[in-house]
């Protein structure tokens, strides 16, 4: 089955750096899925997909545009967030990645500075302006839904769930 818009699919992945080290992996656990063609996935990695079959194993290497997007400017990436808006942890310190909730869904950040009631954030994905090499392996595929497709994302298994 060839992978093409209105599919789910399912793949695992290992993401590495400019210099080969392994950022993540989903090795050893659910694969991930999503709905094809429905902008649900980095677009590099949509597009290297797209045409590929299950089993197919392949390396693509990813300019940053494709990915997490080029950095911003630190003026402008640079945000105050009230310290109750900030999930994943208690105490925090600079550096520490956070996910605030933001009008376009989850959004990962970097605390910059930690105040009793207010933080800086740094609102650029960590991985932003990096160019990244994923291997991926295509585990699974099938036609959406149409509730999936009236949705926009796969359900079930390593996609959304209501």
């Amino acid at each position: 089955m060839i992978i093409q818009d209105d599919m789910v699919v399912q793949f695992n992945y290992t993401l590495r750096d400019e210099q080969g080290e392994v950022i993540e992996t989903n090795a050893g656990r659910e694969p991930i899925a999503y709905l094809h063609g429905h902008d649900n996935m980095m677009p590099g990695v949509e597009g290297a997909i797209d045409g590929k079959a299950v089993g197919d194993k392949f390396t693509v290497t990813l300019p940053a545009e494709q990915t997490y997007g080029e950095r911003i400017a630190d003026s402008e990436a640079h945000q105050r967030v009230s310290v109750k808006h900030l999930l994943g942890g208690a105490v925090w310190k600079p550096g520490m990645t956070a996910v605030v909730n933001t009008d376009q869904g989850q959004r990962q950040v970097t605390i910059v500075k930690i105040g009793k009631f207010m933080a800086t954030v740094d609102i650029n994905h960590p991985l932003a302006g990096r160019e990244l090499t994923f291997d991926i392996e295509i585990v699974g595929a099938r036609d959406a839904s149409d509730e999936e497709i009236a949705h926009g994302h796969a359900h079930g298994a390593g996609g959304h769930h209501h």
